[in-house]
């Protein structure tokens, strides 16, 4: 199985005036296709800044991050922003949709900037909410959805580009306990169909979904390990 993610050795260091705040120590990390990982620790762990780092949001301060056996460690921002859209499909724990927009709206910007016909991309658009449940809420805004509809809207969103990566942080954090298990399923589905699927999350019952958790502790790798609970069906 190829790999899609190689982290070799990352650093990452934050000047707070006159500190410097060691957020990830010499961290190394391969992530194979369509494997589904957990990154998990606690507040401080770095589990924040590696995600920021694997999502193309932020640089390395040294070591190196193959992407699809593209280094892009020490790209400037343009180019991240273009990898970005192509290579990653971002799911946040505060939903993220732009509130004057549709359902349908917010899940063909991502397609807009990929530069997709318009033709195209809505019919895209429409396929993918069909995938997520929402055949009947394309037209809905946010406001007028529930949680879970919107985390669905972000879901489609984020595969709507077919993505290398999902990338979900803290995916079910504003979502009540029945919504979060009906997300996870969700998630569980995308992983099926082979997608690599990246949870962080600081729950343990949500990082059980996964095949292999990471756990983060002062910026170091505590503990990788394979779930032996997980069952792919």
């Amino acid at each position: 199985m190829d790999k899609v993610i190689e982290i070799q050795n990352i650093v990452k260091n934050y000047v707070i005036g006159s500190v410097i705040v060691r957020a990830l120590r010499s961290v190394t990390i391969d992530i194979k296709r369509n494997e589904y990982v957990a990154i998990m620790g606690p507040s401080g762990s770095g589990k924040s800044t590696l995600m920021n780092l694997i999502g193309c949001l932020d640089t390395p301060t040294s070591g190196s991050y193959m992407l699809n056996n593209t280094d892009v460690s020490k790209m400037e921002d343009d180019f991240l922003a273009e990898i970005r859209n192509k290579e990653i499909g971002f799911i946040f724990q505060t939903f993220n949709l732009l509130p004057r927009y549709t359902a349908l709206e917010n899940v063909t910007l991502p397609l807009i900037y990929a530069g997709v016909p318009k033709l195209d991309r809505e019919k895209v658009a429409i396929e993918t909410l069909e995938q997520v449940g929402l055949a009947d809420r394309m037209t809905h805004k946010p406001n007028e959805l529930s949680g879970g509809e919107r985390q669905r809207v972000a879901i489609a969103r984020a595969l709507v580009n077919k993505p290398s990566i999902i990338l979900a942080d803290e995916p079910t954090g504003n979502l009540d306990s029945k919504t979060s298990l009906d997300i996870m399923g969700l998630l569980d589905d995308i992983h099926k169909k082979g997608n690599t699927v990246i949870v962080v999350t600081h729950e343990e019952d949500i990082a059980k979904h996964a095949a292999r958790i990471i756990r983060l502790f002062d910026g170091e790798i505590s503990k990788d390990f394979l779930n032996e609970s997980y069952i792919k069906a």
